[in-house]
Formats: C-alpha cells, sequence, structure tokens
C-alpha cells in the first residue's frame, strides 16, 4: 500500500488493549468514508482486536502485517 493511499497514522506502540483501539476508532470519527488510517501498534492483541473492532464498526480491515514487534494495520473507514 503506497503512502498516498494513507489519509492518516496513528502511532499506538507501547499502549495495551484496548487503548490502541480506543485512539483508532477517535481517529475515524473525524475521518471521511473511503479514507485510510494506518495504526502501529506493539501489542501483540492488536490484530485481533482490530478484526473484531471492523467487524463490530463496518469499517474495512485492509491489512495486518507484521514488523518484528511492531504491527501495521490499516483501516478504510466505511
Amino acid at each position: 500500500m503506497t503512502e498516498p493511499d494513507i489519509t492518516q497514522e496513528l502511532d499506538t506502540s507501547g499502549l495495551l488493549c484496548p487503548l490502541p483501539v480506543l485512539k483508532a476508532r477517535r481517529a475515524l470519527n473525524t475521518m471521511h468514508s473511503g479514507q485510510r488510517l494506518r495504526v502501529i501498534a506493539t501489542d501483540a492483541k492488536a490484530p485481533g482486536d482490530f478484526a473484531a473492532f471492523c467487524q463490530q464498526s463496518g469499517d474495512l480491515l485492509l491489512e495486518t502485517t507484521q514488523d518484528g514487534e511492531r504491527f501495521r494495520i490499516v483501516v478504510q473507514k466505511a
């Protein structure tokens, strides 16, 4: 996914569940439909938490990648 595809990036490194999802939800609430949020997280539960969040919110989980201890999660606003 290229940088122009990302509308906003949120670094939640060091935060534990549920804070990464709560901060992402707050950011997504300010965004328009179709815009994309990239979240950087270090909590090992983040991928599962974001999958559950997107199922509940209707937003699209586009990407989850891991680089060492860091996760990059891309969510598209519904």
